[in-house]
């Protein structure tokens, strides 16, 4: 299993989509690696030697921002915006959406699951045995 910058690539799969694991290369991003390393796009991750992987390595490194800073550029993105205090910001510590979108309805996965109002656990009936 090839591993690039700390990432297991998925074997059984071609290289441009086992590089898209990889958190900031995408589908394109992938391609345009795998044309600069020189290295077969019709390979599975399992047949690349540990040159090719060497090279796909170093292409990224050279030329993308990926997993560990480009996760941090983010957060310090985010926490600008709510240092700042601007509307963004605001919908980001609320855990609302960010966008635009609406939250009248839908919005769950950005506001989680419904709060359960005015449900209760039902009473024990009548004569039921206590354990």
């Amino acid at each position: 299993m090839p591993r690039i910058l700390g990432v297991d690539l998925p074997k059984e799969k071609p290289v441009e989509i086992s590089l898209t694991y990889l958190y900031g290369i995408g589908r394109i991003s992938a391609r345009r690696v795998i044309a600069l390393a020189n290295v077969d796009p019709k390979k599975r991750a399992h047949q690349l030697s540990d040159e090719e992987v060497s090279r796909l390595s170093q292409a990224i490194q050279a030329n993308y921002k990926v997993e560990g800073d480009l996760r941090r550029d983010v957060a310090g993105n985010i926490k600008r915006l709510m240092d700042i205090g601007s509307y963004r910001g605001s919908r980001h510590k609320k855990g609302l959406p960010v966008r635009g979108q609406q939250t009248r309805t839908n919005a769950r996965s950005r506001k989680g699951p419904r709060p359960r109002v005015g449900v209760r656990k039902r009473a024990r009936p009548v004569g039921a045995p206590t354990a």
